[in-house]
């Protein structure tokens, strides 16, 4: 397990004076001496590296400064499942004393649902206190396959990488072989997406499905050089950076089919989050949520985050928390279907 910290500075503090002015006036005695001096952990379930990682350092470092008491921020890797090992460790080991935060996989709902026995939690019960970005799912494939469309996808056999069932580097391609016949081997045991991405450069694989916005943080010359092309967007709405990129939404018909394209595509929404676990007192609920959203909704956050090639478009917790309680809800029959269309025929491919 990998940890790094953020300690505040006065050079921190100062240059995000602008964040935490309506967080001065959150601030109270009681947590002041309750936070002071002590440390707050932000477990994330995969390698460093990636975007989770990337948001990560960014939440500890604009929330250190925003939380009365200025505690110091540390993150800790915890890879494993896709997510999964985390998520299962966030909802039931994972200490409900304020002092712990995870960052939940964009799948962790989907998840929940579609494999019930492994994910050993309630998403609904997770105490949401935002997102930083809304992110589409995107399929990418080195050029050199020649696959360029879902319909070549049908026609020509390629290996995509995953770093385990709970992500959507699993479910998307497992998705596309249940619904359309894609034939998608999935190659599993990748700790993270920048060693699949490696893989890829290797060319051991041909392609992984990633959150659009990992995809420009870390390898945007890729699509610049024709290294690789981009497939498919999944998504509620299409990506303003994707016009031209077919939206899998639009492309099935009414019915089932169609709810659990839905269904998958709200992941988005899910995007680079915070949660405290369940049973975390709820003045540091309220405390932490009003840190977490004067950081993220704030310009030197955005600014900082642009500067790393990532975009900021957050959902403060209790709008989050509707669209969790939303896709919690979807019908049974329609989950059932979905999980034999992903789950089993999806993982075999074609």
């Amino acid at each position: 397990m990998k940890i790094s910290s953020f300690r505040p500075t006065l050079a921190a503090a100062t240059a995000a004076v602008a964040v935490i002015l309506s967080s001065q006036a959150l601030a109270n005695p009681a947590m002041e001496r309750a936070y002071k001096g002590k440390k707050v952990t932000i477990t994330v379930g995969f390698d460093a590296g990636g975007t989770y990682g990337l948001y990560a350092q960014l939440f500890s470092r604009y929330m250190s400064v925003n939380v009365p008491g200025k505690p110091t921020f540390v993150v800790q890797y915890m890879p494993g499942a896709g997510g999964m090992k985390a998520s299962n460790y966030a909802y039931n080991v994972m200490p409900k004393n304020g002092f712990n935060l995870f960052e939940p996989p964009d799948t962790v709902v989907i998840t929940n649902l579609l494999e019930p026995k492994k994910a050993r939690y309630d998403a609904r019960k997770f105490q949401w206190l935002g997102t930083a970005v809304q992110t589409n799912a995107v399929l990418v494939l080195r050029s050199d396959t020649n696959v360029k469309t879902l319909e070549d996808l049908k026609k020509t056999r390629v290996n995509v990488g995953s770093t385990g069932t709970g992500s959507q580097t699993f479910l998307i391609p497992a998705m596309l072989n249940g619904i359309f016949d894609t034939r998608m081997k999935i190659i599993q045991g990748y700790a993270g997406s920048q060693k699949a991405m490696l893989a890829m450069e290797k060319k051991e694989l041909d392609g992984i499905s990633l959150a659009w916005g990992s995809w420009k943080a870390t390898r945007s010359e890729w699509f610049k050089n024709g290294f690789a092309t981009r497939v498919v967007q999944v998504g509620i709405n299409r990506d303003p950076d994707l016009q031209n990129v077919p939206i899998l939404l639009s492309m099935v018909p009414d019915g089932d089919m169609k709810k659990i394209v839905g269904f998958m595509s709200s992941l988005g929404a899910v995007g680079r989050s915070l949660v405290f676990p369940p049973k975390t007192p709820r003045a540091n609920v309220e405390m932490m949520r009003k840190a977490f959203e004067d950081a993220v909704f704030s310009d030197i956050f955005k600014n900082d985050a642009n500067k790393r090639k990532l975009d900021v478009n957050p959902l403060k917790g209790a709008e989050l928390e509707k669209i969790v309680n939303h896709m919690m809800d979807v019908d049974k029959a329609v989950i059932e279907k979905a999980r034999q269309l992903i789950m089993v025929k999806g993982r075999k491919g074609a």
